[in-house]
């Protein structure tokens, strides 16, 4: 296996094919580049950045006149000074947006007119503030339900379904160079596929220039088929725009759940089931893993000319989303590099899917 010290750099590795992300969270944006080993791997690895939570509303804007541009501004100097392609993630959610946003002082929902011109402050602020530095935007994240009808989210019950054509409209005014994303999880399955074709398809119509849709990779070992994920980014690139794997990891513990979404509301308690490798990876379990992502890859691989990115969400199992999604405390291994950034057999297998 390749030790920490002489493997090449996966930025090396599909230079040419397409970029290689990573998700940042607050660990890796509190420390300088060199100050822990997840800093070396990301200078080392990535040449493309994404903020877990730095830009999302309840972090950089929190309460109505005041915003905390702080985590972001770090997180772009980090970008800038390593030459990164970085990404802004995400404006409007229906997840992680404070109820101040939809609510006046007395708890009241607000009318059309008012969070419409709530959305575009936020959006002209934020995006003015890194204009020229955020190379592209995931405008709207998670717009569409499982049956591919809109999510009936505040922002829509409020607005109406234009929400979507205005935030995007709000994104090109404040920059009009940025590139413009729409991003989502489960687009796997063919309703939802549907229904977020069709979101950006009417965003195409308004003249909106969507550059790339967003297929978010959260996956586990048995979903989605290699067929499945090939059928899902032809039929996006048929569009006339790029594809983009935006979170890619891969879930080796035990379904807490039937469902396959990544739907941060989930949650559920702890129990050893849920929980079997406390002490390490088996090796079976290790080789397994590194089988899923050499399918992966190669898939991405065979459509490099419609992919523009493929983003890992997080650096190492250390500090991967799953360790407490949807079941807090639990030990998980998604990613190429252990707790020790190390590389694990699932990065020696994706280096050796990009050279065959």
């Amino acid at each position: 296996m390749t030790n920490a010290t002489d493997e090449p750099a996966l930025k090396e590795v599909f230079k040419g094919d397409f970029l290689i992300g990573a998700a940042l969270g607050s660990t890796q944006l509190s420390a300088s580049d060199n100050e822990n080993c997840e800093g070396k791997l990301i200078q080392k690895h990535f040449n493309s950045i994404t903020p877990e939570n730095a830009l999302k509303w309840g972090d950089i804007h929190p309460e109505p006149n005041r915003y905390d541009f702080e985590p972001a501004d770090r997180y772009v100097a980090l970008g800038r000074r390593n030459h990164m392609f970085i990404i802004g993630h995400t404006l409007v959610w229906h997840n992680q947006t404070p109820r101040w946003v939809f609510e006046d002082e007395n708890g009241k929902e607000v009318d059309r007119d008012t969070l419409l011109q709530r959305m575009r402050e936020h959006i002209l602020t934020v995006v003015g503030r890194y204009k020229g530095k955020i190379n592209g935007w995931d405008v709207v994240n998670e717009a569409v339900d499982d049956d591919g009808s809109l999510r009936q989210s505040r922002w829509l019950k409020i607005i109406g379904d234009d929400y979507l054509v205005k935030a995007y409209q709000f994104a090109r005014e404040a920059d009009p160079d940025a590139q413009l994303y729409y991003n989502e999880y489960s687009i796997e399955f063919a309703p939802k596929r549907a229904g977020a074709i069709a979101l950006i398809k009417r965003l195409q119509a308004a003249s909106i220039p969507i550059a790339a849709a967003g297929i978010q990779g959260h996956y586990r070992m048995d979903w989605p088929t290699r067929q499945t994920l090939g059928e899902t980014i032809d039929a996006f690139s048929q569009l006339g725009i790029k594809v983009m794997i935006t979170e890619l990891d891969v879930d080796v513990l035990p379904a807490a759940s039937r469902s396959v979404a990544a739907d941060v509301a989930e949650s559920f308690q702890l129990r050893a089931e849920l929980n079997p490798y406390t002490n390490g990876l088996p090796d079976s379990v290790q080789q397994a893993l590194a089988a899923r992502y050499a399918d992966l890859f190669s898939e991405f691989i065979r459509h490099r000319a419609q992919i523009s990115r493929v983003t890992f969400w997080g650096v190492s199992d250390a500090h991967s989303w799953l360790n407490n999604w949807p079941v807090r405390g639990r030990t998980s291994y998604p990613l190429l590099f252990d707790r020790q950034c190390q590389p694990k057999p699932a990065f020696d297998a994706v280096v050796a899917a990009a050279r065959r």
